[in-house]
């Protein structure tokens, strides 16, 4: 997504959809955030003030992915726990799912878990190769699907294409998606994310995130901070069984192409794909937890 598009190109690739706003507490989260020095006070009262927000910081927190021994009760600890970026992501994430109707959202929560879990183990593959920023990970990982709502919004069949692009043994998810919809949900979740201003290599990830046999079978594509965070992504959705979740198959069409090229590029093998697999499987996370 290098190229700049003129807002009439930019226009028809979004045929009518519209990106929702940013929200305001993301807003003045992210003003706190840049202050020399962000006031956590502040923040965990700008957080309090929507209850459901709070609940869910305290949720996540509170998860086995923290394996904390006492659990947490307040903004504050939360906040003060995992620090401002892992609060702005999970916001970040949480967003998106506000600005649907209540109809799409029972309509997509099979949407909704994977995006949580997928995060949850981006993250924590990140941590494993020695990525330098997991909270970017973490952010991707929510965030690189959120087109697929707003197009659930706009399209009755997007469910049916979703499920036929995921079973295509040849062409990528986006190629189906072009052919019938004449967009794809990588290509709304790049100006979505460009739109509530997140940084700009994390859009560029979730404009390429269907195109990883570009990066990892081909020899032109130079080692780079994207391509690292493209491979951990790729890993998260194998383990986390997003072909089944939200693809409807039996069989990772996608990783099939590009496994062996991932794990090479994170410095992984398959036992420690196996072990990644069965510790995440205990947490309730991965395919083996789904069944068609």
């Amino acid at each position: 997504m290098s190229q700049e598009l003129t807002s009439e190109q930019i226009q028809n690739i979004l045929q009518g959809i519209r990106i929702p706003p940013q929200p305001q507490i993301l807003v003045d989260l992210q003003m706190e955030q840049i202050m020399p020095d962000p006031d956590l006070n502040q923040i965990s009262r700008l957080i309090s003030q929507d209850v459901g927000l709070a609940g869910t910081i305290l949720k996540v927190v509170n998860s086995p992915f923290y394996g904390l021994r006492n659990r947490i009760t307040s903004v504050h600890q939360a906040v003060t726990l995992i620090g401002l970026n892992s609060v702005i992501n999970i916001i970040n994430g949480l967003s998106i799912k506000s600005q649907m109707s209540d109809e799409t959202i029972i309509n997509m929560n099979r949407f909704w878990d994977t995006a949580n879990d997928i995060a949850q183990v981006a993250m924590s593959v990140a941590k494993q190769v020695g990525y330098p920023n997991p909270d970017m990970a973490y952010l991707l990982g929510l965030f690189h699907n959120c087109g697929i709502p707003l197009l659930m919004q706009r399209f009755d069949n997007y469910l049916q294409v979703m499920e036929e692009s995921y079973a295509h043994p040849q062409l990528r998810v986006v190629d189906i998606e072009n052919q019938q919809l004449n967009t794809n949900h990588a290509v709304i979740g790049y100006y979505t994310a460009k739109s509530w201003n997140l940084p700009k290599s994390l859009c560029d990830v979730i404009a390429e995130h269907h195109n990883a046999t570009r990066y990892f079978c081909s020899e032109h594509q130079k080692d780079s901070d994207g391509k690292t965070l493209l491979a951990i992504l790729k890993l998260a959705e194998h383990i986390c069984g997003n072909y089944r979740i939200l693809g409807r198959q039996r069989e990772d069409l996608e990783w099939q192409n590009i496994s062996a090229e991932v794990l090479t590029y994170l410095g992984l093998g398959e036992y420690d794909l196996e072990q990644m697999e069965a510790n995440f499987a205990e947490l309730g996370i991965g395919y083996q937890n789904y069944h068609l």
